[in-house]
């Protein structure tokens, strides 16, 4: 995904409102999801998401292979 892809993206789920939940997969199969627009920071292509337990993930626009929503919906790639 571009970094401006990444970025716009994200924004778009994570500016909802009402706030809903979406699933981040990155590449590694790693999946994790938000559930609050405060738990996700993101700018140029690079983002960092913090669980509720605090631990951070940081990620980045090479490293994503697919936004979607808890109930499917999916952004392009």
């Amino acid at each position: 995904m571009k970094a401006q892809a990444f970025d716009r993206t994200l924004r778009g789920f994570s500016r909802r409102v009402p706030c809903r939940r979406f699933t981040v997969e990155l590449v590694s199969g790693t999946r994790f999801t938000v559930d609050h627009p405060e738990a996700l920071v993101f700018r140029g292509g690079v983002a960092v998401y913090i669980a509720p337990d605090g631990n951070l993930t940081v990620f980045d626009h090479e490293g994503v292979s697919r936004l979607s929503d808890v109930n499917g919906r999916r952004a392009r790639k």
